[in-house]
């Protein structure tokens, strides 16, 4: 009788202990990479529309799929990188805007800590209408610097720094 007693509590708990570990173990994960960034105007990227404001960010892993999880101005999204890169043009972290049909669209996402740009996925003028996509192309003979006015760098705060 008592071994059916001790068996039978030996059973419970370690059906405790099987339901209860992966609870003590998930607590709050650690992001690989975290901050927060402000956008000056409504803003694209990817499928979703950001409001102008102040965001804060996490990409939980740096490895593929890079998956952006952002949240601010009553929105959140997560945003998949299309590609990522490892050739990292600045020296401190920042979103790449382009200006699309008056639209400011997010290009890439430079991580230097990582050694990555993300790079998301923009319209193209080809599915604009032929005189709207007409009215943005520059000139041939412009400037360098007047081909690229349309691009805008956002500084972003990394957590910890």
């Amino acid at each position: 009788m008592i071994w059916a007693r001790h068996l039978k509590l030996l059973t419970k708990l370690s059906m405790a202990a099987l339901v209860l570990g992966p609870l003590a173990t998930s607590g709050k994960a650690q992001n690989a990479y975290q901050g927060k960034f402000t956008l000056p105007v409504e803003t694209h990227w990817g499928a979703a529309t950001l409001p102008a404001g102040d965001y804060t960010f996490a990409l939980p892993s740096n490895s593929a799929p890079y998956r952006l999880y952002i949240q601010g101005q009553g929105v959140s999204a997560i945003i998949q990188a299309t590609t990522a890169d490892q050739r990292v043009v600045s020296e401190r972290p920042q979103l790449n805007l382009v200006d699309i049909a008056d639209v400011q669209t997010v290009q890439t996402f430079e991580a230097p800590e990582l050694g990555l740009t993300f790079i998301y996925w923009t319209p193209t003028q080809k599915h604009m209408g032929r005189k709207e996509a007409r009215q943005k192309t520059v000139p041939q003979t412009a400037p360098a610097s007047q081909a690229t006015e349309n691009k805008t760098s956002i500084k972003v705060h990394v957590a910890g720094r």
